[in-house]
This record gives structure tokens, C-alpha cells and sequence, in this order.
């Protein structure tokens, strides 16, 4: 029976290494998904009983003019990566038209995602 390998040792330098990779990749794939689901604007619901995000205007590729309704009224509000600047409140709410529908939800986007061809089914 000499003729039979040894099993590796659990620590040795190439297990080692492959846990390492391994934890290494996991924790870039959880930032890729938090990476892309901020860039997607995925995050939470936007809106209460009470204050709602009525609409947004990108002005720049981190600063945008958001429309937001308290109660009855509505606000301008700036918000930038040096925060959020209250720029004015509206006398006369804006009836808004149209315009591009709310983003899906994340389940909804999950399963559009499933029904493209090559997609998980």
C-alpha cells in the first residue's frame, strides 16, 4: 500500500492561494452588483404618503435638479456631491406630462433579465 498519494494538506501554499483568490472575487463581485445597481438608480422605493420624487434633470454626470412633493406643495431641490441645496419652493405646482415612465422595480428588471435569450431560465 505505499504505492497510494498522500492527500494534500488542507494548508498548504496552493490551497492557500485558492481560498485567497476565491474570498478576492467575491467581494469584487459584491461591489461590481452595489456599483451597478447605483448607476441603474435601483435602490430603494422613491416615495412616501407624504413626500414623493415627482421628477429629475441630470445636470451634470453627479449633480441634478430633483422635483420633489411635500404634502401639497412642491420643491426644487439641488443635489450634488457636496449634498443637497434647497433652491426654491413653487407658488403653482407643475402639472407634469408624460414623460419617461418611473424605473422598474428590481424584480421586474430580474425578470426581463430572465426572458432574453441566453439569460438564466
Amino acid at each position: 500500500m505505499t504505492g497510494m498519494a498522500q492527500p494534500a494538506s488542507p494548508l498548504s501554499v496552493s490551497s492557500l492561494s485558492q481560498l485567497t483568490l476565491s474570498l478576492i472575487a467575491i467581494v469584487v463581485l459584491i461591489l461590481a452588483i452595489s456599483w451597478a445597481l447605483k448607476r441603474l438608480r435601483m435602490t430603494g422605493s422613491r416615495g412616501s404618503r407624504g413626500m414623493a420624487i415627482l421628477d429629475e434633470l441630470s445636470v451634470g454626470p453627479r449633480d441634478r435638479i430633483v422635483l420633489i412633493r411635500v404634502g401639497e406643495s412642491q420643491v426644487l431641490v439641488g443635489v450634488s456631491a457636496a449634498g443637497l441645496t434647497p433652491l426654491t419652493p413653487l407658488t403653482t405646482p407643475m402639472v407634469l406630462q408624460g414623460g419617461p415612465p418611473p424605473a422598474p422595480a428590481f424584480a421586474e428588471r430580474l425578470r426581463e433579465l430572465m426572458k432574453r435569450p441566453g439569460g438564466v431560465s
